[in-house]
């Protein structure tokens, strides 16, 4: 629970220090400027307002790494993505955009502070506790931290326990860990297919490499 706090509000700390000419930088989101990675933001945040107060009552279906479910890399048709750009480009000016993901954001933060991790929640057709659903989130917001970076190189990146945790996460679901000689950074960059491995890296990788990349959904 405290790791989501943690990862949540240094993800949000980032975007609020962005520049206007920041938000109109690729991010590491295909076919996604930074502005449109904090709308999706936004949408994730109000994500979390709706599974935390809905209720399920039957057993748990997945818990915080089987929530994941591995899919196609993105090709930028998906309607929905469609959809965030267009979303994204009516705020006009960029500090509402910024105004409204501190303001849906902090609700969020304050949601998951005040949930029962005990508790079972639905969401997307499937049952998990509220804190299996809020660690999965955990991975969410550092790998979107990783895409709202991914071209300014002088914003703060993701915390290193955020990091750590998402590459166990992905090491779960791969079956395998990544090499050592792997930052946290890299093996989740490499892992998900939001960088190409270098010949080294490959070499490395070994059967793994045929796995590659993991596409979180």
């Amino acid at each position: 629970m405290d790791l989501f706090s943690h990862t949540w509000t240094a993800l949000r700390k980032a975007v609020d220090a962005l520049s206007d000419e920041d938000l109109e930088q690729p991010s590491g989101c295909q076919g996604w400027l930074v502005r449109d990675l904090v709308c999706h933001l936004v949408i994730d945040a109000q994500d979390v307002l709706i599974t935390l107060v809905t209720p399920a009552d039957t057993e748990p279906t997945v818990d915080a790494v089987t929530y994941w479910r591995l899919g196609e890399p993105p090709t930028g048709e998906d309607p929905l993505d469609a959809l965030i750009v267009r979303l994204a480009a009516a705020y006009e000016e960029p500090w509402l955009l910024k105004f409204h993901l501190d303001d849906v954001g902090s609700a969020a933060g304050r949601a998951a502070e005040l949930a029962d991790p005990t508790a079972r929640v639905s969401t997307r057709d499937m049952v998990l506790t509220a804190g299996d659903y809020l660690s999965a989130y955990v991975v969410e917001w550092t790998l979107h931290h990783l895409d709202l970076i991914a071209h300014l190189p002088d914003a703060t990146g993701p915390i290193a326990e955020g990091l750590s945790y998402s590459r166990t996460t992905l090491e779960t679901l791969a079956g395998a860990p990544f090499p050592r000689s792997f930052s946290d950074t890299d093996a989740l960059l490499v892992g998900t297919g939001r960088r190409t491995p270098t010949d080294a890296e490959r070499a490395e990788l070994g059967a793994l490499a045929a796995k590659l990349p993991l596409v979180l959904s």
